[in-house]
């Protein structure tokens, strides 16, 4: 099976898809306490059609933010072109793949795969479907909540080791 992939830390690639990573700290960014708030229902960031275009851009997902007891969003929207390095991308299946210090959840058009979206683990790898069928023309909105831990004393910052984004052919 043909497989093709984008780094979406790179400029060059992430213009492949016309993509620019937007970040923002807290749970709630811009909210008092950054939202952390006791028997919130749900948050925001997470849906498609979040206004993020007031966050930073962010160049560098592999950039350590900071440490102790940290949420932060990274928040990255796609669309498909035809071929990616010459290959078709049509019918094809894609993932986003990713690597996150500590908790990590993965939201695909503020929808979440609770198999799959969910990421437990220092630094635990996880890939989930974007699309099983791909066309030029689509576009998605890969939304990414990153936390450190453990959450009594957490160590270190929060990053993205890798992102990247996946086309695999079905045929």
């Amino acid at each position: 099976m043909p497989r093709v992939a984008l780094d979406l830390n790179t400029d060059a690639d992430r213009q492949k898809v016309k993509g620019q990573w937007r970040l923002a700290e807290g749970l709630v960014p811009g909210e008092p306490n950054e939202g952390l708030t006791a028997r919130m229902l749900a948050s925001p960031p997470r849906l498609a059609d979040f206004d993020d275009s007031s966050w930073r851009i962010c160049q560098n997902v592999r950039e350590s933010l900071s440490e102790g007891f940290t949420f932060a969003w990274y928040r990255i929207a796609v669309e498909f072109p035809e071929t990616v390095n010459g290959v078709s991308v049509a019918g094809s299946r894609v993932f986003f793949e990713t690597n996150i210090d500590n908790y990590g959840e993965v939201w695909i058009d503020g929808q979440i795969d609770r198999t799959t979206g969910v990421i437990v683990g220092i630094n635990a790898t996880q890939r989930v479907e974007v699309t099983n069928s791909a066309a030029a023309g689509d576009k998605h909105v890969i939304a990414v909540l990153v936390l450190n831990g453990p959450l009594a004393e957490p160590r270190g910052g929060i990053w993205m080791r890798f992102a990247t984004l996946a086309f695999e052919s079905t045929g």
